[in-house]
């Protein structure tokens, strides 16, 4: 399954797109690399990326939360400290197990979880911060 920012995606901000699109692109070439069985150093690279671009995105998040006055910017953080540990435990499940259909269906699961936060809460972060800025 490969992901993309669809319209129903879309928040309108430019930084908060701009890296969802950058997020899908390393979760695809995770999902890509798994499903070719390309070797651990490659997997475990893309992975790792993934781990970090997800920590630097949520943390450029929380700066536009905080600039604009988010009122919901506790929720939100928490949330974005949950996920962070949850797909951590994900990637390391594939890292250590291998690409089987367990690992990735909980990965797939983990980012699921992404699509519909980006859906529902960073669409109404980015309207809010469309308001207030």
């Amino acid at each position: 399954m490969k992901y993309e920012l669809t319209p129903d995606l879309l928040t309108g901000n430019a930084l908060i797109d701009t890296e969802h699109r950058q997020l899908f692109q390393a979760i695809n070439q995770l999902t890509e690399d798994c499903e070719k069985g390309k070797g651990r150093d490659s997997l475990e690279k893309t992975a790792d990326f993934l781990v970090s671009y997800v920590a630097k995105h949520f943390s450029d998040e929380e700066r536009l939360q905080i600039t604009s006055k988010y009122p919901a910017y506790s929720t939100h953080k928490q949330f974005h400290e949950g996920y962070k540990q949850k797909l951590s435990a994900a990637v390391e499940e594939i890292k250590q197990k291998g690409p089987t259909i367990a690992t990735l269906g909980k990965f797939n699961g983990v980012v699921a979880i992404l699509v519909s936060h980006i859906r529902m809460e960073d669409k109404r972060l980015a309207a809010h911060v469309r308001h207030n800025s």
